[in-house]
């Protein structure tokens, strides 16, 4: 059984960080998504789509999927680099044009 273990990216209502240290393990989709012809869902059988762990670190979630017999990718995040700022820096005298 394959899983991949990554966390999740901020989405784009949020300003702040928050839901986005813990550390998410889910399941690859093992069958296809199909069409319902009568209502036009999509479907699965495979029941383990629905499933997402959460752990604090990533030597958990690793631990967990060695313990299991899971095989693994790990997706490392990319942070981007923030430069502290303030409103006073506006209106000081060598502010860059």
């Amino acid at each position: 059984m394959k899983v991949r273990i990554y966390r999740p990216a901020k989405t784009a209502m949020q300003s702040g960080q928050a839901r986005t240290e813990k550390w998410l393990l889910e399941f690859e989709p093992a069958a296809a998504r199909s069409r319902n012809p009568l209502t036009g869902w999509t479907s699965s059988a495979d029941t383990r789509g629905q499933v997402r762990l959460s752990f604090e670190t990533l030597e958990e979630a690793i631990a967990y999927s060695d313990r299991q017999g899971f095989t693994y990718t790990v997706q490392v995040p990319h942070r981007a680099k923030r430069r502290a700022k303030s409103y006073a820096d506006n209106f000081r005298f060598q502010r860059p044009a």
